[in-house]
């Protein structure tokens, strides 16, 4: 098997609060951690000026090239492998859903709820993966016992029989609840957060909102730049929300340019995507003609990283297939196992929350296992090796 000397990466990001340089210090971190498990050596350079979206080179090697190079020891170099990281992160569009008061980031959540459950999202969900209708469901059924809750306290002097005086205390203490009680609890869900997240789902579900619209195509051809440059391997890896800015952002490259890949090996990885979450809405016309782009250009290979204790993800659900292309070539699964990659004591600290389970998708491992975001995107071997348990993640 041919090593990979020269990569493109371009990873479309999480729905999260971070920016590029954020993004690029958790690689960089994630790459340290895997480089000491597995016995590589690993730098990851400055982001480089004037790039857009932020960008810088990873560079891995055979620990005894370092050695070897000097004159210390005997033998080649080794393997060398250089990664141009671009990391696509939509960090504009989360602070713009979040950028409202509490009260119409609140009413802004449940009109989008509201929107998923008329489109059939939620009966999507529940059909296909019912698990993430779960995680649908809660953030809104804990805010709406909290705001019955609040009412209750509000109209207590009623209930007792008290004088509609009484409201004078009832009505600040039921504020008060809500706000110095119910809304820091809130925050260990992440509640608004995931409030924004499914207005962010409706958006590239109905491609309705202009904003939206213009800085999917932006991206574009900030992506288009980065496919001219000359690579053994082009990677187009995505983590949860940021598969369905994928979809769409080559998907219109694809539009535009049919034969746009033609001649290079591209990798569509999509971890523990959330394609379908957009994708299962009624309106999400578009999104799934893209997805359907994607799947039947032969110069892709997609792999859909999926696991099973992954509650916010569509496991063993063929994206391809539900999307509405049963004729086109279906993502090739890879299944993982969180607990594989960690200790048995790192994981028993995070498997009760699901966001943290969430991210060790594009996080370092603690153990050699059957997946390691940094091998795949930096590695010295084809990301195809991911699609074979069996197959070495590094060279012999």
């Amino acid at each position: 098997m041919k090593l990979i000397e020269k990569r493109v990466v371009l990873h479309f990001t999480g729905f999260e609060p971070l920016d590029g340089v954020a993004h690029r210090a958790r690689y960089e971190r994630s790459a340290r951690q895997s480089a000491a498990v597995w016995g590589y050596s690993v730098e990851t350079g400055a982001p480089e000026a004037g790039r857009d979206p932020l960008s810088f080179v990873v560079t891995t090697g055979e620990r005894d090239a370092d050695k070897a190079a000097a004159g210390e020891g005997t033998g080649s170099p080794g393997w060398q492998t250089k990664s141009r990281i671009h990391m696509v992160d939509h960090d504009a569009l989360v602070s713009r859903l979040r950028g409202g008061n509490t009260l119409s980031q609140i009413m802004a959540g449940f009109r989008s709820c509201a929107e998923i459950m008329l489109e059939g999202g939620m009966r999507g969900y529940f059909r296909h993966a019912w698990r993430f209708g779960l995680f649908f469901l809660f953030p809104f059924l804990l805010t709406a016992l909290a705001i019955a809750l609040t009412a209750q306290i509000a109209i207590m002097p009623f209930a007792l029989g008290f004088s509609p005086w009484h409201m004078l205390w009832s009505g600040p203490l039921a504020l008060c609840f809500f706000i110095f009680a119910f809304l820091p609890f809130s925050e260990r869900f992440h509640t608004l957060h995931l409030f924004a997240d499914w207005a962010m789902a409706v958006a590239l579900g109905r491609m309705d909102r202009t904003d939206f619209n213009d800085w999917l195509k932006d991206r574009a051809a900030a992506v288009r730049k980065a496919l001219d440059e000359e690579a053994d391997e082009y990677v187009i890896s995505s983590h949860s929300m940021g598969s369905s800015v994928a979809a769409h952002v080559i998907g219109i490259l694809l539009e535009r340019e049919p034969e746009i890949f033609k001649g290079k090996r591209v990798v569509f990885a999509t971890l523990g995507s959330a394609i379908l979450q957009c994708a299962l809405m009624s309106s999400a016309t578009l999104l799934r003609a893209r997805v359907g782009l994607i799947a039947r250009c032969p110069e892709i290979s997609w792999l859909d990283v999926q696991c099973l204790t992954d509650s916010i993800n569509f496991y063993k659900v063929p994206v391809v297939a539900v999307s509405g292309h049963t004729d086109a070539p279906e993502a090739k699964m890879i299944l993982i196992r969180v607990k594989q990659m960690l200790t048995r004591e790192h994981y028993r600290k995070i498997r009760k929350d699901q966001l943290r389970v969430h991210r060790q998708y594009v996080l370092g491992p603690d153990l050699k296992a059957s997946f390691d975001f940094t091998l795949m995107t930096a590695g010295p071997m084809p990301a195809s090796v991911f699609t074979n348990p069996d197959e070495k993640r590094m060279p012999g």
